[in-house]
């Protein structure tokens, strides 16, 4: 699947997003190495540090029905620019989705860009520091 199709995928999961709060919607679409896309939203609470991202909200789903292997993941959001994801998530995806993972952003002219997990937190935390 080349990068457009993925963004165009997380802008489709945006609607699925539940923003009850906040009303800005971010869609996620998380490509494994098999061809499997994981979609996700975010869903918001009442008890903002309870609410999850699209980004997590679509790694945890591919866990969960045991994918381990990742290739990219592309981020759209309500805004017209691009919506890169929050810190949490970026450790997040460093730790579960690992370093060579692509992070494909998309704005509403669909346009992408792109970078890996490793340029948006450089200097990261992770497995090697507990060992």
């Amino acid at each position: 699947m080349d990068d457009l199709s993925l963004g165009k995928l997380a802008v489709e999961a945006k609607s699925k997003a539940m923003p009850t709060y906040s009303k800005f919607h971010v869609g996620a679409a998380l490509l494994a190495e098999d061809g499997k896309v994981y979609n996700g939203g975010n869903i918001e609470t009442s008890s903002y540090s309870l609410t999850i991202c699209a980004e997590r909200t679509a790694v945890f789903q591919a866990i969960i029905e045991g994918q381990r292997k990742f290739k990219s993941i592309a981020i759209a959001s309500d805004a017209e620019d691009y919506c890169p994801p929050c810190g949490a998530c970026r450790q997040v995806l460093l730790d579960l989705c690992g370093k060579d993972l692509d992070v494909i952003l998309i704005n509403a002219k669909e346009e992408i860009i792109k970078y890996k997990i490793t340029e948006l937190i450089p200097h990261s935390f992770g497995e090697d520091f507990l060992k």
